[in-house]
């Protein structure tokens, strides 16, 4: 009896493995995501996120804007290069690295009011959240939001 336990669990284990290495692969933040209003809780953008000699960065590739207004806004309170830039395409994101289970030492800019923001990531739920902190200073002083993977 003790050796058919001892398979069934080998069993399970290697049924598992396969599950495992999926759940490790979409652990990383590269791919396609909505960014969820952390005021309005409705969606803002669509951001693709890859990385480029080790460092993550990210794209708005698509805006979900009211009916009637600028569907392609200029970021006019941005500075320096991104000044008058379209929102569009804009990498907004950039300089995160892998240190732990977070991806940190980033900034991130709000195209809303041109400030940059230190920033860091976590993929959770199976790699289908992204929990996206900006912040000031500390981790603290900041705001954060959820972004949902787009399959």
């Amino acid at each position: 009896m003790k050796a058919l336990t001892t398979a069934t669990l080998i069993a399970a284990m290697l049924a598992m493995s396969p599950a495992l290495a999926l759940a490790q692969e979409t652990a990383s933040p590269v791919g396609l995501w909505k960014n969820i209003d952390d005021v309005t809780g409705k969606p803002k953008a669509l951001i693709r996120i890859s990385e480029h000699n080790g460092e993550i960065q990210g794209k708005l590739e698509k805006l979900f804007r009211p009916e009637g207004t600028d569907q392609n806004p200029k970021c006019t309170k941005c500075e320096g290069a991104n000044k008058d830039q379209p929102i569009l395409g804009l990498t907004f994101m950039s300089g995160l690295k892998k240190e732990g289970d977070e991806y940190t030492g980033g900034q991130i800019l709000d195209p809303d009011n041109g400030k940059v923001y230190k920033s860091k990531l976590k993929v959770v739920d199976g790699g289908k959240k992204l929990n996206v902190r900006g912040y000031m200073g500390m981790p603290m002083f900041g705001r954060s939001q959820v972004w949902v993977r787009e399959e």
